[in-house]
């Protein structure tokens, strides 16, 4: 198949219901697995807690699948209850279930990934945002999201960004318009530390960042944001992400159309040294 939906459109929407429903069971499951291990090792929340670093309503949010705790947590609460691995099994249905149904794939290809570009053009990509602009963003979503949803948002979207980590270093590109910039979710200070931990990222070895000025007579991403990935067996992908549905296209033929696109977008943007300077500039303006 040339492109798989991960969230349907309105008349596939009981199918994307499923998806997220099934999601929240596994997060229920193990929330009701951790409370009768738990309560089978004699251990009330509020030692359980102070055992693990987390308060008591954090261990009761866990129980009573609200919130999906992080690896770490899962690791130490097997240890702690010496569930001899009953705990830690959940770890990757777990992982996956933190995500939005209509990423859930692409979270997974970013972990396998060796190459990785995107173009941005409304907001800052994911794996560059900082906590503060994170919670902007999502304090924005139309219907509201619930403070469980935005808690869960943000933990998953700050473990992405161990992709910076990894070794062997993938390679990252990203270019983002101007506007994307200019942009204050959240307000002045949320984007002065987002422009700051762009200029870090940007002196990383295995990164290029680069911006399109809004001046530009040629930019050749008039169709939107895209992202190609490149997996570590050599399979390339584009994910491109709208209004609560995404898409995921395999096929060589356009895989190979949104490398060349990319590479033009690339080309048609300012350097990565100037754009680094030209962020440096947008802050100064703050």
């Amino acid at each position: 198949m040339a492109e798989e939906r991960a969230e349907p459109e309105a008349d596939e929407a009981e199918g994307a219901q499923t998806a997220d429903k099934s999601g929240r069971g596994v997060v229920a499951a193990f929330g009701q697995s951790l409370k009768t291990l738990r309560t089978r090792a004699g251990m009330e929340r509020e030692e359980f807690g102070k055992r693990l670093g987390y308060s008591a309503s954090t261990i009761a949010s866990f129980e009573q699948g609200r919130r999906i705790p992080p690896p770490r947590a899962i690791d130490r609460s097997d240890e702690v209850l010496d569930a001899g691995g009953l705990l830690t099994v959940w770890k990757d249905q777990l992982e996956r279930a933190q995500y939005p149904a209509f990423f859930q794939g692409m979270a997974q290809l970013e972990k396998q990934a060796i190459e990785l570009l995107a173009y941005d053009t409304l907001v800052v990509k994911g794996l560059l945002q900082t906590e503060a602009y994170m919670r902007a963003l999502l304090a924005n979503r139309r219907p509201p999201l619930d403070p469980e949803t935005i808690e869960q948002r943000v933990t998953a979207r700050l473990a992405r960004q161990e992709i910076f980590e990894r070794r062997p270093a993938p390679l990252l590109s990203f270019v983002m318009c101007e506007s994307v910039l200019r942009r204050k979710f959240g307000g002045k200070d949320v984007l002065r530390g987002q422009l700051e931990q762009l200029l870090l990222i940007g002196q990383r070895t295995n990164v290029e960042l680069q911006v399109m000025p809004l001046d530009s007579e040629d930019n050749s991403g008039v169709d939107g944001p895209f992202t190609v990935i490149t997996r570590d067996d050599g399979k390339r992908f584009v994910y491109s992400e709208a209004q609560g549905a995404s898409a995921l296209e395999t096929e060589a033929k356009q895989t190979v159309l949104g490398m060349a696109r990319y590479g033009i977008i690339r080309s048609q943007a300012l350097p990565p040294r100037e754009s680094l300077a030209f962020i440096e500039k947008l802050l100064g303006e703050l």
